[in-house]
């Protein structure tokens, strides 16, 4: 029952109340959206879901806007004479949140902020209100959680449209990357113009496997603004054949402005992009446990056996004496996919040995870490596991005698202290090695800390 889809930016300054002419320089992406709505009015959609980063968003959980409707305007942009109203459609909201909860998908209506439409739902009704107003509105946000997550509640979109009947158009709001240029408003990145460059490749393609391939790292370093839209259309066209079109891209002001369309013309059961991805994770987690030390096994099983049990093993009696004699800081974290799903370690020792130190800190990082929820059995074939083990801390007068792929760092102010491993992907200077630190610890940028720095030994 998804009829289409549609992959769109949301500059506010292509209004012309608001660009006042400045919208002529994004002209081409101007006659794209008029384009896309032509193609939306052709298809009648009953519902029209849109999902928008600038929606409320949760680092743990999809909102969901709840309550019969909402208004909004763009009095944010000097512009308030231009309002948007529309009316929500209740059962498909109430229909996505109850398969939401049943897939243990944390999606939903809880903790709204704020009732009005948001500039990332505003600007594409601008244009289709413009050639289809008969249509009830579902407006969803993104959250912290993975891309394969996001994918799946794009699948849980398409389930509700074929549960109620619906004849459904799912609108990806969007920009690209915001560093492409010097001027524009994140300064200039060579990951903008790749990023920027490698997603429209893949969205002309319609290839949408290649979405989740993107890591996190290089995601934040372009700057990016739609990428996690993207990924729940894609869900919501799982298994579909789709006629993928290439309206427009252009970034005169920094930031990339790309519109993609997708009519959706059959099934195809090949095309489900998730499957073949955690497929390949799989496989690719297998291979690389064969190669595992007792560092990493030791951690791995606990995860494993807690997981399924919810009981610590013991320390076996078969690992390097190294491991009982010992007595050092160590950190476990757990990957999924690429991205981080759990890390928790000690600075300095608390245990009697480092085998016990990974012991209870692998069911840390497991069940635990305040930012994500605890793993469950049916994600542990796809989990990468990682142990560092802590050399002693050294005191340094200044940032100098750091090195971001050699030494971790500690920062302290008074009681706060924030500690980062080093030689993390995607963190390239030490400015952000401090940065994200101090970030940690609840330190402010401008305040003053004293610096420990320590060598590590990574096992993975």
């Amino acid at each position: 029952m998804i009829a289409g889809a549609f992959m769109v930016p949301h500059p506010p300054l292509i209004i012309p109340d608001i660009g006042k002419g400045e919208e002529r320089r994004i002209q081409n992406t101007m006659d794209a959206y008029h384009e896309a709505g032509k193609s939306i009015g052709a298809l009648r959609p009953e519902t029209l879901i849109v999902i928008s980063p600038h929606q409320v968003m949760y680092a743990d959980y999809f909102h969901i806007s709840p309550g019969s409707g909402a208004r909004g305007d763009f009095s944010r942009f000097c512009a308030e004479g231009v309002k948007i109203e529309a009316e929500y459609d209740t059962a498909f909201v109430e229909n996505l949140s109850r398969l939401s909860e049943k897939k243990n998908l944390p999606a939903g209506t809880l903790g709204e902020r704020d009732k009005r439409l948001d500039h990332g739902t505003m600007v594409p009704l601008y244009f289709i209100n413009q050639y289809w107003k008969d249509y009830r509105l579902v407006r969803i946000g993104l959250s912290g959680l993975s891309l394969t997550e996001h994918y799946e509640l794009g699948r849980c979109i398409q389930e509700t449209a074929g549960a109620l009947g619906r004849n459904v158009v799912v609108i990806a709001s969007g920009d690209l990357s915001h560093s492409l240029k010097k001027e524009g408003p994140y300064g200039y990145r060579e990951e903008g113009p790749e990023y920027d460059r490698r997603v429209m490749e893949a969205m002309e393609a319609g290839d949408f496997r290649s979405l989740l391939e993107f890591s996190e790292n290089f995601c934040e370093k372009a700057a990016e603004c739609g990428h996690r839209s993207f990924v729940m259309m894609a869900g919501a066209l799982d298994r579909l054949e789709v006629c993928a079109r290439r309206l427009s891209y252009e970034g005169p002001f920094g930031v990339g402005y790309g519109i993609c369309t997708y009519k959706v013309c059959g099934e195809n059961p090949k095309r489900n992009f998730k499957d073949q991805y955690e497929k390949r994770e799989r496989e690719k987690v297998l291979r690389k446990r064969d190669g595992e030390d007792d560092y990493v096994k030791l951690a791995r099983s606990t995860v494993e056996m807690y997981v399924r049990t919810g009981r610590k093993p013991e320390v076996p009696d078969s690992l390097p004496g190294e491991m009982y004699r010992s007595r050092a800081g160590v950190f476990v974290s757990i990957k999924k996919c690429g991205s981080l799903r759990g890390c928790i370690g000690t600075i300095r020792p608390v245990q009697t040995s480092i085998a016990e130190e990974i012991i209870e800190n692998a069911v840390s990082a497991a069940s635990k870490d305040p930012r994500f929820l605890p793993i469950g059995p049916e994600e542990l074939d796809m989990l990468a596991v990682s142990v560092d083990v802590l050399g002693d801390m050294e005191k340094i007068n200044s940032a100098d005698k750091l090195d971001v792929k050699r030494y971790g760092v500690v920062v302290t102010k008074e009681q706060r202290r924030g500690l980062l491993l080093p030689n993390l992907e995607g963190i390239d200077t030490v400015e952000e090695q401090i940065a994200i630190a101090k970030q940690k610890a609840g330190i402010e940028e401008n305040e003053e800390i004293e610096l420990e720095r320590f060598e590590v030994v990574r096992h993975d």
